[in-house]
């Protein structure tokens, strides 16, 4: 069988940490052959030709893909889709955006945030907010699937794959790039960070929420936050881990004043270690804690900042 990977490109460069870890699913399905797709994308192929496991590389080249428009990629995907029996791509807000399209365009279903890959045809995916495990057999001739890339290791570097040029399938016209709003950080990217801090809503304010960022830079992690610390206009909203926010797994998971809703939980209780601090001894966080710390956040997490120091 024959997969097509869709890498995660941006601004021309690949995220490595999405595609690769898409990759590692997508190896246990067949052949795989790595789409890439934008404006100046051939230093992206050629980082995506030296991932171990993957047959070839496509680039797509062309200033339809450079913006990260949904509808000319879902095109170009489905103009390449004949070949390959399913159509894999990490589960990032981009592919997100593609995958359904790509389904729709080609008349199967999609399946979203695949975890495991039990055959060629049958899937695993979280539902109930992680609280249960589904297993999809799909019969389509084409599986078009996302991969939710905390539950898979990336795939190392030592591939030597072979590039090759795309036709790129035009432009449908049915939207138009008008702007990117980028907030620009030097910590590391939330979903693919070793180490993540997070705050919630016993923080109490924007102001106090510096702890929480001080503590990660003290580290070198990412900041994360509670979806009630984002409702109550503490920390901005792609810093939302959770259901509804972004899912993460990272070696160390530091859960300052949150109290561990089922919805925060779905998001985060697969980091390897997970530290709590809240001054309730009977917050839900605590069921989920490697360790757990009951004191008041404005007392221990600043002196935990210090003492690492």
């Amino acid at each position: 069988m024959a997969v097509l990977l869709i890498a995660e490109v941006a601004n021309g460069a690949l995220a490595v940490d999405a595609t690769a870890k898409a990759l590692t699913a997508a190896k246990a399905l067949g052949d795989v052959t790595v789409l890439c797709a934008g404006a100046s994308c051939g230093g992206a192929a050629e980082e995506a030709a030296k991932l171990d496991g993957v047959s070839k590389v496509l680039c797509a080249d062309d200033a339809a893909y450079g913006n990260g428009l949904a509808e000319p990629v879902a095109d170009l995907v489905v103009s390449l889709a004949g070949g390959f029996s399913h159509i894999v791509a990490p589960s990032t807000a981009f592919a997100k955006n593609v995958a359904p399209r790509v389904a729709a365009l080609l008349d199967v279903m999609v399946l979203s945030d695949v975890t495991a890959v039990v055959d060629a045809d049958t899937f695993e995916r979280p539902i109930y907010a992680g609280n249960a495990i589904q297993t999809v057999k799909s019969s389509d001739a084409t599986k078009v699937l996302t991969v939710r890339t905390s539950t898979f290791d990336a795939a190392g570097e030592g591939g030597s794959a072979a590039v090759e040029a795309a036709a790129a399938a035009g432009n449908p016209g049915l939207s138009e790039w008008v702007e990117d709003k980028v907030a620009e950080s030097d910590r590391p990217e939330l979903t693919s960070a070793g180490i993540v801090v997070s705050g919630g809503r016993g923080v109490g304010s924007e102001e106090s929420f510096e702890l929480i960022e001080k503590l990660a830079d003290k580290l070198g992690g990412a900041v994360g936050a509670s979806r009630a610390a984002v409702d109550s206009g503490y920390a901005p909203n792609d810093l939302q881990v959770g259901q509804t926010g972004k899912v993460v797994a990272p070696d160390l998971y530091i859960a300052a004043g949150i109290s561990g809703a089922i919805q925060h939980l779905a998001g985060m209780k697969d980091s390897k270690i997970i530290v709590a601090i809240n001054k309730d001894e009977e917050a839900p966080i605590f069921q989920v804690a490697d360790f757990g710390l009951v004191a008041d956040l404005f007392d221990a997490v600043p002196e935990l900042t210090e003492k690492l120091g």
